[in-house]
């Protein structure tokens, strides 16, 4: 009875079935009924999308299907292997899905490969591809490929592009670089002005000084000679001062001999003189606290520019290549 009522119910069900679902109403087993009114869902099930990828050359140029994860769609990416890296790859692909935390480049046995890869390297053989945890197996173009007469074609054009900014660029370049150098040899003269007039007058003192040093070593030679002929001629005799003018040479040679050990020079006028001249030049410098260090920086730094402003001007006004510095002495204090 309750298998009856049941039977009932069920076939009371499918009586009220719109006329669209007549078909049930032939059927004698209910179950068989239900499992065919289920079968359209069971065909709905999806199936996981597949992890291998290819490269495919378009046009010449490589090509790249990859399926973004947030759009559930494939996004054709063109690459440029001749100036992108892997790096640049990778923020190609976050940018276009922002919905991608994690993205990386593998070889195929899971070694990452460094971000300033270029392109050209990575397709030439098979990695694999990881976005977001999940990785993909990219196969590389097994027919076409980048030959080397494109990649010389490729450099000469970067070469030419180069060379067509340098002569576009380079005049306005040298001309910013004049003023500069040119400003920068004002503040150094402004700064070195009143350390000049410092040294012409220490040089000029020291100078004068040396000059009456000579005078006086000439007026003592003077006095020197006036008295041995006095005292030879008009005091004693010459037998008497013979013996005295021998001692004073000696001693004279023994004073030159002692100037040598001394300095580590021959007892020359023009290098006693000069000697003699630092001597009171430095004294001077000690006295006026006048820095010659800083005087002797500036003036080789002022040096500089002025040899790189002659450098510069020379390819600017005559068309000329730039000039190699050479090696020279500068004006300096000693």
């Amino acid at each position: 009875m309750a298998a009856s009522r049941t039977g009932s119910k069920l076939f009371g069900f499918y009586r009220s079935v719109p006329q669209s679902c007549a078909v049930f109403k032939t059927s004698a087993n209910p179950l068989q009924t239900l499992s065919q009114w289920s079968l359209p869902y069971a065909c709905c099930s999806t199936v996981a999308p597949s992890s291998d990828l290819s490269v495919q050359y378009r046009h010449g140029h490589p090509v790249l299907a990859l399926p973004l994860p947030s759009r559930q769609e494939k996004c054709l990416f063109h690459l440029r292997p001749m100036i992108s890296t892997v790096s640049d790859f990778i923020h190609d692909i976050q940018r276009e899905d922002p919905g991608i935390s994690t993205a990386s480049v593998l070889t195929t046995d899971g070694v990452r490969i460094a971000s300033t890869t270029s392109l050209y390297t990575l397709l030439n053989k098979d990695f694999q591809l990881c976005i977001n945890g999940v990785v993909y197996n990219v196969q590389a173009a097994p027919t076409e490929s980048v030959s080397s007469e494109a990649v010389t074609s490729v450099t000469d054009m970067k070469d030419m592009v180069h060379m067509l900014h340098t002569a576009l660029n380079l005049p306005k370049h040298h001309l910013i670089k004049e003023m500069q150098l040119q400003k920068k040899l004002d503040i150094l003269k402004e700064e070195l002005m009143p350390l000049e007039q410092m040294k012409a007058y220490l040089v000029m003192r020291a100078e004068h000084r040396s000059s009456r040093a000579l005078w006086t070593g000439l007026a003592l030679l003077s006095v020197q000679g006036g008295a041995l002929a006095w005292l030879t001629w008009w005091v004693y005799s010459w037998d008497i001062m013979e013996p005295v003018t021998y001692f004073i040479t000696l001693s004279t040679s023994m004073g030159v001999y002692a100037y040598y050990v001394l300095t580590k020079q021959d007892y020359v006028y023009p290098d006693a003189k000069d000697r003699q001249f630092l001597h009171y030049f430095y004294k001077g410098v000690k006295k006026q606290k006048f820095s010659v260090e800083r005087y002797n920086a500036l003036k080789d730094e002022l040096a500089s520019v002025e040899d790189d402003l002659r450098r510069l001007r020379n390819p600017n006004r005559l068309q000329l290549p730039v000039e190699q510095p050479e090696p020279n002495s500068h004006a300096a204090l000693p």
